[in-house]
């Protein structure tokens, strides 16, 4: 009877230790070859799209508590590619992104409020052209798992909007503008886990 007494107490130290562990919160590593901010935004009476595949930063989880969680992001303006060249050389002059002069957009969360076990509101501040503000939206864990490299990794998605004359930019503000001021945002984001 002992002897079964110990095993327990000794399998519910394993268990609690384990809960513990993964209670703990995980930091990913955002992979910049496999994360992706998409946009669109209006061009006359349609939308143009395009994205910014240089996103680098880490996300921090609790999966126990997404609460607990955090993230900091940098967006490399240069990058930008929109399928065309020459059009990709005019969004990065001083009319519109002015991205050589300001590269970078970035982002660093204060609070994360969980309203599933996999999906949350979180809020942050974005810096873009200079200007930081406040931002609120939605994300979501698309899951985890061990990649073929020996690494793990973590997939979020997240969507906002935002509008380029709150930072400052002025093109949608024109008369008959060709280009819209409300731009729609499609976060892609994969992680490795940090050793």
């Amino acid at each position: 009877m002992k002897f079964l007494l110990k095993k327990i107490a000794l399998a519910t130290v394993f268990t609690l230790a384990a809960g513990q562990a993964f209670a703990e919160a995980e930091t990913y590593n955002i992979d910049n070859k496999h994360s992706f901010a998409n946009w669109s935004v209006r061009h006359v009476v349609s939308k143009t799209s395009g994205t910014f595949s240089d996103v680098t930063g880490t996300v921090t989880i609790d999966r126990s508590n997404l609460a607990n969680s955090s993230v900091n992001a940098k967006i490399n303006l240069l990058s930008v590619n929109s399928s065309l060249a020459k059009r990709d050389e005019h969004i990065k002059k001083p009319e519109y992104l002015d991205a050589e002069k300001f590269a970078e957009m970035t982002f660093v969360s204060k609070k994360i409020e969980a309203t599933s076990a996999t999906e949350g509101v979180i809020t942050g501040v974005l810096t873009l052209h200079g200007v930081a503000k406040e931002m609120t939206f939605p994300f979501k864990v698309l899951g985890f798992g061990a990649d073929t490299w020996g690494g793990y990794r973590s997939g979020f998605e997240a969507h906002t909007r935002l509008n380029a004359s709150d930072f400052g930019f002025g093109w949608g503000l024109k008369p008959n503008a060709s280009v819209g001021d409300d731009i729609e945002i499609t976060l892609l984001i994969e992680g490795i886990k940090a050793k």
